[in-house]
């Protein structure tokens, strides 16, 4: 059996969920990194005996666009896949309906799933340090139990997640990302770019209808030169803060 991670993660909170999970499966894992530009151009065939490890953030309650795309650049013929909904103290809303539905199309076998809470990337306030401590003994649990039925052969068949037909909505919010005169044009942003949506001659200029707002330019950018509008961000918290109140469960499907 190969494991395999296939992962969209912009800023690295989806993919240390993924590593708390791949931890407990004894094979190095094989990577595919669904936030790299350069998979548009990569296909990949998998088999039966493989055991995949799905996992995209939640964005407006949908897989990411670019994440989507990818996943079908992707054979699973037969493999039995994990999927994980990553989101930041909110909901799921159809993600994992969605990624399933992607999944089963590609001609996987999906036994069971996970959502996960992780900070929340635009509004690190949110889900502070998840996941935490707790979190972690809880992922680490789930992974077990996946792994033990896993190895007598006792998964579900199909495993049943919640979300419903139509899914709800893709939506972006109106959020433009600034730069200030840090920028010293080192191009860093526009080459993780999951989107090629910052000009790689001058990395001061995004594309708004490219960007997908993953904050991975803001996350890495050496000079702290890109962020989002303060004012509007403030408001934009204080808009939804009932939203994210509470501390929200991660659950296992299965």
């Amino acid at each position: 059996m190969k494991l395999y991670e296939i992962v969209f993660s912009a800023t690295g909170r989806t993919q240390k969920v993924v590593d708390i999970i791949s931890s407990i499966f004894p094979a190095d894992p094989n990577k595919i990194d669904l936030s790299d530009y350069n998979m548009e151009n990569q296909n990949y065939n998998l088999s039966q005996d493989d055991f995949c490890i799905v996992a995209v953030p939640v964005y407006g309650g949908r897989v990411p666009a670019p994440a989507a795309k990818r996943l079908l650049n992707i054979n699973g013929n037969g493999a039995t896949a994990l999927l994980i909904a990553v989101y930041g103290n909110r909901a799921i809303d159809d993600c994992l309906l969605e990624l399933k539905d992607i999944l089963v199309k590609q001609g996987f076998n999906c036994k069971a799933a996970i959502s996960a809470v992780a900070e929340h990337s635009m509004m690190p306030q949110f889900a502070t340090n998840r996941p935490d401590k707790e979190d972690q003994e809880e992922l680490k649990k789930f992974a077990l139990q996946i792994k033990e039925k896993l190895e007598n052969n006792t998964l579900s068949d199909e495993v049943t997640v919640p979300g419903k037909r139509p899914y709800v909505k893709a939506s972006n919010l109106p959020l433009k990302i600034k730069v200030n005169k840090n920028c010293i044009k080192c191009g860093k942003c526009a080459k993780r770019c999951p989107v090629q949506a910052i000009s790689f001659e001058d990395p001061s200029l995004t594309d708004s209808k490219k960007c997908i707002t993953c904050m991975r330019c803001i996350e890495e950018c050496p000079q702290k030169a890109r962020a989002l509008p303060s004012a509007l961000m403030a408001a934009t918290s204080k808009l939804m803060k009932s939203k994210f109140e509470g501390r929200k469960e991660n659950i296992l499907y299965i």
